[in-house]
């Protein structure tokens, strides 16, 4: 029964700070001037937490692998009431694809780039060798 409770309270204590970390998201997103998602705030207070180590990984990693485990069946909502705009969509389908290649060409720029950048090959300085000991 102890190891029961134990379990229980992991999940329990794991989900209410990832709600907790949405909710001040959601509250700092209503008091700031511009438009940005409360749960996008909410992630990068809860990254910054976890980075901070101020709020130890292994608290939320059983809610987290929960969400993971069944995040197939949490996109079913959002699928469904994308469909509700079935005909805006089919309306503005070419702005959509378009943009949608655009954005994912210039991802892909930007990433290789920024991966060659720092995959390079750098010099090494030999300090055996160096024309001030010689």
């Amino acid at each position: 029964m102890g190891k029961l409770f134990t379990v229980c309270w992991k999940y329990i204590r794991a989900i209410a700070l990832i709600y907790l970390s949405l909710f001040i998201g959601n509250t700092v997103a209503a008091l700031l001037p511009i438009a940005i998602p409360g749960s996008i705030i909410g992630m990068i207070v809860l990254f910054a937490l976890l980075s901070s180590q101020l709020l130890p990984a292994k608290w939320v990693k059983p809610g987290c692998q929960l969400f993971i485990r069944y995040m197939v069946l949490l996109f079913v909502p959002i699928g469904v009431g994308v469909m509700k705009y079935y005909d805006q969509i089919v309306d503005d389908l070419a702005p959509l694809v378009v943009s949608c290649l655009i954005s994912t060409l210039m991802v892909f720029v930007v990433v290789g780039y920024s991966s060659h950048y720092f995959h390079r090959e750098r010099p090494v300085v030999d300090k055996t060798n160096s024309p001030e000991e010689k």
